[in-house]
């Protein structure tokens, strides 16, 4: 298997929102965009893959040495720097997300909305943005407002659908300063206790992730449709929190999940319409 076939399988495997996106990318883009988010699934795997956090650290750096470096010998990081090379991609905006990363391997809280909201920036933002790049050729599409709130609500969503994951290995991307308005027990979120200070914080969460979205939908007219595809794992935002919002889900317990025809069809109506 060659570097860009591996990395497809990696995105098709870790990250279907992003695969099925890319595949509305022109042919020549693809590969490219297959190694933006190959990168980011492997990295984002990182404190599944090691022991302890120190190790995790060891292996971020690994990442930041190869771009900066000889990424030889390792398929994706070679892949994703000649898309770097090829495109004049900003390492700033990697080394950005790796030390963003960081906080992943640790189980300290979120300190405040702001910060998840910052740490959705140097991710999600930053990768919207880096396909945009990519779609426009290497040249600025103008749209980093667009990227920076579509990457908010699409973080957001990501969050709060993992959040029976996280809870469960005592994780924390809850803000603290919204835990503390609220009066969330965190020792009831990692015991699985559902409240209705818990239900509260998550409503103010979504009601965010939903002023992202509209801005990024604002945002989005006007901009050249050959940028779409960047975009599209957008579409799913809207219905992933309808999702969230069922009655009777348990948000601790439940993790939802979108059949795969209905995910295949938002994405598609989207890249026909153009509309997020």
């Amino acid at each position: 298997m060659d570097a860009s076939a591996e990395c497809a399988e990696i995105v098709r495997t870790a990250d279907r929102d992003r695969y099925l996106a890319d595949l509305f990318a022109p042919a020549t883009a693809r590969p490219h965009l297959f190694a933006l988010h190959a990168f980011n699934s492997e990295v984002a795997r990182t404190r599944d893959s090691v022991s302890q956090p120190m190790l995790g650290a060891i292996r971020l750096r690994w990442w930041h040495d190869a771009l900066h470096g000889d990424p030889s010998g390792h398929p994706v990081a070679a892949a994703l720097k000649s898309t770097i090379d090829e495109f004049g991609l900003p390492l700033k905006a990697f080394d950005n997300l790796l030390e963003a990363r960081q906080f992943d391997l640790y189980d300290d809280p979120m300190p405040s909305l702001n910060d998840l909201e910052g740490y959705a920036g140097e991710t999600s933002s930053a990768l919207l943005q880096l396909a945009a790049v990519i779609l426009a050729g290497g040249k600025d599409p103008g749209t980093t407002e667009l990227s920076g709130h579509g990457g908010v609500a699409y973080a957001f969503a990501g969050i709060l659908r993992a959040l029976p994951a996280h809870a469960q290995r005592r994780q924390c991307y809850l803000p603290a300063d919204l835990v503390i308005a609220h009066g969330v027990s965190l020792a009831d979120v990692f015991a699985g206790r559902t409240t209705p200070p818990l239900l509260a914080l998550l409503a103010e969460m979504r009601a965010t992730a939903r002023r992202h979205l509209d801005a990024a939908r604002k945002l989005r007219v006007g901009i050249d449709r050959t940028l779409m595809p960047a975009y599209l794992p957008l579409a799913l935002v809207e219905p992933s929190l309808r999702l969230l919002e069922k009655p009777g889900l348990d948000p601790l317990r439940m993790q939802v999940s979108m059949m795969p025809w209905r995910r295949h069809f938002i994405l598609w109506r989207a890249a026909r319409r153009g509309t997020l």
